[in-house]
């Protein structure tokens, strides 16, 4: 935590069949990030792929 609120750095990113990208959120560990993909990913759905990045730089 900093003096301006709890530090988030882990983003969960969704990207759909034409490239676009969505913040879906930002979390504190990339393990919880990865666990919302999890959730998020059992849909089925392959037109959309779900990603985690930490904020700055590409990470999966």
């Amino acid at each position: 935590m900093t003096d301006s609120g709890p530090v988030l750095p882990w983003l969960v990113i969704r990207q759909d069949e034409n490239g676009n990208r969505y913040r879906v959120g930002r979390y504190a560990t990339r393990t919880e990030a990865e666990k919302v993909v999890g959730r998020l990913d059992g849909g089925g759905d392959r037109r959309r792929l779900y990603i985690v990045e930490r904020m700055g730089r590409a990470v999966s």
